[in-house]
């Protein structure tokens, strides 16, 4: 039984890179999941990620690159607001400018560093570097 489709995909994605397997599996797909995903793809931490219809929710077919050295989601969702990011960065992430919070904003799901310039803030969902 899933109880958090994204906290188990975000798991899978990194012990199959830390085993140094290329291409990982997750199963359920979701709307969060996928743009979670295109994001981690945007910043350069997976390679593609395709869609497979199986008949139940589907899932994701990733192929990993290797450039990930921690993820994990953010548990409870925390609130931030457009005038926290730095606080947030300091907390979750290894130093300046290294890593990435994804957040979900009432505009979408975004990583952090677009949600600061577009001046957003959201709940933090996942943090990768």
């Amino acid at each position: 039984m899933v109880n958090d489709p994204l906290a188990d995909a975000i798991n899978v994605i990194k012990t199959h890179d830390k085993a140094g397997i290329s291409e990982c599996t997750i199963s359920p797909a979701s709307k969060i999941i996928k743009s979670v995903l295109f994001i981690l793809q945007e910043n350069g931490y997976i390679g593609d990620f395709e869609f497979v219809d199986d008949g139940k929710s589907g899932k994701f077919v990733v192929k990993l690159i290797g450039k990930i050295n921690m993820c994990s989601v953010v548990k409870p969702r925390i609130s931030v607001k457009h005038k926290e990011w730095n606080e947030w960065e300091r907390r979750y992430l290894p130093s300046k400018d290294v890593g990435l919070l994804v957040v979900s904003t009432p505009e979408g799901i975004f990583s952090h560093k677009t949600a600061k310039e577009k001046n957003l803030g959201g709940k933090l969902l996942v943090y990768v570097y």
